[in-house]
């Protein structure tokens, strides 16, 4: 009798034990390792893990790239990922990548990986020691924290980050003036929303007059009213 009653009840405790074991073993197979990575091929300029770049923009950006790599031998690459193993940062990332697809320092010389990773929405960027010749690190650290980070703060424009970052990088590399970041438009509109010493002081001086003119017909309107029905009863 006792083990008929027990069976109901061991069973979903059962069920619900496998179920919660099965999660926490998975849960690591869903993070992103450089091992992970498909192996480098000629047609290889987007590696978008996250999935956060249009069809249409990863056409364009690809386009873009290769003339690049064809013009002067500049190659980059941009690389999406959705979660790093515990302990990566898209930095070491980055230089990962970099030592798996090009193990040659030779070879290295004229690349650049940028990694960005869509749950910290932070990037890093790896640059080759001929290719640092042209992106300085000041340019490196401006690409990374505001050609792509700006629209990312703004709201996640992540298409928009990396069609920057793709323009920006083309110029620099192709011998160009750097053209520099994005002008951040929030911000701008927000300090152009504060008025200046002598508007404020212009708006006092009107509210003042406003006010005053109200005083004014608030006492004379009701004695002239007063008077006009004086008159007429009289």
């Amino acid at each position: 009798m006792l083990k008929h009653l027990i069976k109901p009840i061991i069973g979903p405790f059962i069920l619900a034990f496998v179920l919660l074991v099965t999660c926490f073993t998975a849960a690591p197979a869903w993070a992103t390792g450089v091992y992970q990575m498909p192996a480098l091929s000629d047609d290889t300029w987007i590696v978008d893990d996250a999935g956060l770049i249009s069809r249409l923009n990863e056409g364009k950006i690809t386009d873009q790239l290769q003339a690049l790599a064809v013009e002067t031998g500049n190659e980059v690459r941009f690389v999406t990922i959705h979660r790093l193993d515990y302990g990566e940062t898209p930095a070491s990332f980055a230089d990962a990548l970099m030592q798996k697809w090009f193990p040659d320092p030779e070879a290295r010389a004229n690349q650049s990986i940028l990694v960005l990773d869509d749950v910290t929405n932070t990037a890093a960027m790896k640059v080759g020691d001929r290719a640092a010749a042209l992106l300085s690190t000041e340019i490196v650290d401006s690409v990374v924290d505001e050609t792509i980070g700006l629209p990312l703060r703004q709201a996640n424009k992540y298409n928009q980050a990396f069609l920057g970052a793709s323009d920006r990088l083309f110029a620099v590399l192709s011998g160009d003036p750097d053209p520099g970041p994005p002008v951040d438009v929030a911000s701008f509109e927000m300090e152009s929303t504060f008025a200046s010493a002598e508007e404020t002081e212009e708006n006092r001086g009107n509210a003042t007059i406003i006010v005053v003119g109200f005083l004014i017909a608030a006492t004379v309107i009701p004695m002239a009213t007063y008077y006009i029905y004086q008159s007429i009863g009289g």
